[in-house]
């Protein structure tokens, strides 16, 4: 199995499959390789895309323009690359398996932030 979090030379690799339309944005499991994240936006007019590139930054703490989609643009299926992340969330660490941590020992453990 591949693994959907890689370090990449101080940055973070993400392998992800979105389900856009949701109630709200959040953490949902594997989808087999891949991270499963939920969007509150529709996927249209790049609004998914938008959301998820807000809410991963909120979620790693990092600004929106330190999160990319490497590829899967026009698909549910993306990879996206997070520059430097200063945080890592704690919905993680129940979706993740037990061997992986976060690439700095020192990097904090967030809780989920009110959405805005």
């Amino acid at each position: 199995m591949r693994e959907c979090v890689q370090w990449q030379d101080g940055s973070l690799l993400l392998i992800c499959h979105l389900q856009p339309g949701a109630s709200r944005s959040e953490w949902s499991g594997r989808h087999g390789d891949a991270l499963k994240i939920r969007i509150q936006a529709p996927p249209t007019d790049g609004k998914a895309n938008a959301e998820l590139i807000r809410f991963l930054a909120r979620e790693f703490s990092v600004s929106k323009r330190d999160v990319r989609i490497v590829s899967g643009e026009f698909s549910r299926d993306k990879r996206l690359l997070i520059d430097a992340p200063s945080s890592w969330p704690e919905a993680l660490h129940s979706v993740l398996p037990d061997a992986f941590q976060p690439e700095s020992a020192a990097m904090p453990v967030t809780a989920p932030r009110p959405q805005d």
